[in-house]
């Protein structure tokens, strides 16, 4: 059973581009240049998840100057170790709890393989240890969408996305075709992206020639593509769960924002933001309560129970039909892994009662 706060240090890796190496699947795999940057930037996120007890691996250590600031304002960081000297370092000998990358894959494994010997029991007997080819399914937008159509089948709500309007998977140029015809405006995804990476939207026909090229390359570098109909968006926000011994427990819920691209953004801290309509709060509260339940009984039932433990989040969208009635696609994707839903729960601890914020990134 998965246990945050052992007594022994946590090590923790920043490596947002684990879905990229799971679509690409071999344990050499390398982000490219510009990802490497974001994931040597951003290296010291997760000092927010962890306990001054534990140590981030990171790209690049932190300046002493940024750390000393962080101590004035209450928060006591980590330890942190260069990721080249995992190898050389004497952390491989140290008694350890539980390694947490930011998401599994078979390069995150191959990095971390020098540590796994000394950490705890509980996590050499946990099914994420070690990587299996079953594992790959399981982080693909396809088991969402599998997931999507037991809630609509299992929830009886008129608040719920209609079953003639869920995504469906293509491996041809002539299948999205199909879709357009029936949709008009569609989404189309890679089945392994994250943050909204890996969208395409078709909008305009005929489809330019540049956009079909980044469709069938998807469709030929990971076997298919997700497409689903093109939604009038009104918010969006994420259930954020943990799982441990095969039970979820609920952790609370992230609202995030995302661009016109559908590329994530940021997170609203302490609840809805100020300028939501009173319609879209009565229609989040009234559909947590009716989904949260079914939800996690549904995922409990499925392989994810039994192939994985640590935090997950589900995204969810509150959009506007054709008859401007709102209504919500419960399981937009699942995000195995740590995300930044889970981080923003986090930040809000750090946040004066009754104050709202925002937590915002961007590249410059």
């Amino acid at each position: 059973m998965i246990d945050f706060n052992g007594e022994l240090p946590n090590m923790f890796l920043f490596n947002p581009t684990c879905d990229y190496a799971i679509a690409n699947g071999k344990a050499s795999w390398q982000p490219n240049h510009l990802l490497q940057k974001m994931e040597t930037d951003l290296t010291t996120l997760q000092l927010f998840l962890a306990r001054n007890t534990d140590f981030i691996i990171a790209n690049r250590l932190p300046s002493e100057e940024f750390l000393e600031k962080l101590k004035t304002i209450g928060i006591h960081p980590p330890g942190f170790i260069l990721k080249e000297n995992i190898i050389r370092s004497t952390i491989t000998e140290i008694s350890k709890n539980w390694l947490f990358p930011w998401g599994w894959s078979p390069a995150a494994h191959k990095l971390l393989s020098p540590l796994k010997n000394s950490c705890a029991e509980s996590f050499k007997n946990s099914p994420v240890f070690n990587w299996a080819t079953e594992h790959k399914s399981l982080y693909s937008k396809k088991f969402a969408v599998q997931v999507l159509k037991q809630i609509t089948s299992t929830v009886p709500s008129s608040d719920l996305i209609p079953q003639n309007r869920i995504a469906e998977i293509c491996t041809s140029k002539t299948e999205v075709e199909t879709l357009i015809s029936r949709w008009g405006k569609i989404m189309v995804k890679a089945p392994w992206s994250s943050s909204g990476r890996g969208l395409q939207p078709v909008t305009k026909i005929p489809v330019h020639p540049k956009v079909w090229e980044k469709i069938l390359g998807v469709i030929n570098e990971q076997g298919y593509v997700v497409v689903e109909p093109f939604l009038n968006k009104a918010f969006d926000f994420s259930f954020q769960f943990k799982l441990s011994n095969e039970k979820i427990e609920f952790l609370g819920i992230s609202n995030f924002i995302t661009d016109n691209k559908g590329q994530y953004v940021g997170n609203s801290l302490n609840g809805l933001p100020v300028n939501v309509s009173p319609e879209i709060r009565e229609f989040q509260q009234n559909v947590i309560k009716t989904l949260l339940d079914p939800l996690i009984s549904i995922l409990e039932s499925t392989e994810l129970a039994t192939l994985y433990e640590g935090n997950f989040g589900v995204d969810t969208l509150i959009y506007a039909d054709e008859n401007d009635d709102l209504r919500i696609n419960p399981c937009l994707e699942i995000n195995i892994r740590q995300n930044m839903g889970y981080l923003s729960l986090h930040l809000e601890k750090l946040i004066t009662s009754g104050k709202k914020g925002i937590y915002r990134m961007f590249y410059s």
